[in-house]
């Protein structure tokens, strides 16, 4: 028996589980609408059971991976997506057979060889994407060629750019950048100088980063995360009597000849100011109607005034521009 024991008592160390584990267990369920904040859980329970934040390069590696991920998620994408050539089914076929076994970028490549001979007839054209046609010719981001390819303002007084807006009134310059949906304050990078501005997410390339037009008073420049959504600056212009041809150096300019300021703002100015901003939005009007201006309508109006009063003068060969 006291045999027996000794086998009995050695089979159950040999079957005894280890005392410890070196896995951990995280539970967290993600939120569609808020996958930043299940991130943001993953990398506490990181930094609690592993040495991974005490990397030097924690940020790259991060960003690399995220970069990994993103790229093969687009891949996967554009892998689903069909090639659809509207009027040429033997294109469409085609494209789909030789498309399959490439990768990626000579799937897209062999794309853009394949519809670039296709041109699509002016008659052929429905009358619905005629019309189509017709209103993205008049929108705001319009490219003025009797004006040296100028645009013309979006409603804001600005334009609209890929990945961000900007609008503009005589005092102020606002500029509307969107984000993820869920973005917190402490992902944005933001950076105001006098001259110059960079807007963006940490980690990533900025959005803007460039020359202001004009020198702005820092002091008074602010920007603020609106919904988790959108990034709005506020930017106070030194020199409040002129409208910016653009935002920062480089990008499309605006025609400023075509901006309409609002009227109810012209309450809100000194008497001074609105005086001199009414004045250009007059002589503005006229120039497009082909008119004289409120200066060349003065001058006019001095000199029918001299010959009235100097009757015995010969006129006869002075020019009234």
């Amino acid at each position: 028996m006291a045999i027996l024991s000794e086998y009995e008592e050695e089979d159950q160390k040999k079957v005894a589980p280890p005392a410890t584990s070196a896995r951990k267990t995280f539970n967290a369920a993600l939120d569609p609408s808020d996958p930043l904040g299940f991130l943001e859980k993953v990398f506490e329970f990181v930094a609690r059971e592993s040495d991974l934040f005490k990397s030097d390069s924690l940020v790259n590696d991060v960003n690399a991976v995220v970069r990994m991920v993103k790229d093969k998620v687009e891949t996967e994408d554009k892998k689903r997506k069909e090639v659809k050539i509207e009027g040429n089914g033997k294109a469409e076929k085609k494209i789909k057979e030789e498309v399959a076994p490439l990768p990626v970028k000579k799937a897209e490549k062999k794309i853009k060889e394949e519809v670039a001979p296709l041109p699509v007839k002016k008659e052929e054209m429905k009358e619905e994407e005629v019309k189509e046609v017709k209103e993205e010719k008049g929108s705001g981001s319009e490219v003025d060629g009797e004006n040296n390819g100028r645009r013309a303002p979006n409603k804001h007084n600005g334009l609209d750019m890929e990945k961000y807006s900007w609008g503009q009134s005589l005092s102020e310059v606002t500029i509307t950048v969107p984000v993820p949906a869920g973005t917190k304050s402490r992902f944005i990078t933001c950076e105001i100088k006098k001259n110059h501005v960079k807007v963006g997410l940490k980690g990533q390339p900025p959005v803007i980063d460039g020359e202001l037009f004009q020198p702005v008073k820092v002091d008074d420049c602010f920007w603020s995360l609106e919904d988790q959504k959108s990034i709005s600056i506020l930017l106070t212009k030194q020199n409040q009597m002129e409208w910016w041809k653009y935002l920062v150096k480089g990008e499309p300019e605006v025609d400023t000849q075509k901006v309409e300021p609002e009227n109810s703002r012209l309450a809100d100015l000194d008497p001074e100011t609105r005086s001199t901003v009414e004045k250009m939005m007059f002589d503005q009007r006229q120039k497009q109607m082909g008119r004289p201006t409120s200066d060349e309508m003065q001058k006019q109006e001095i000199l029918k005034k001299f010959m009235a009063e100097h009757p015995e003068m010969d006129f006869s060969r002075a020019k009234i521009n």
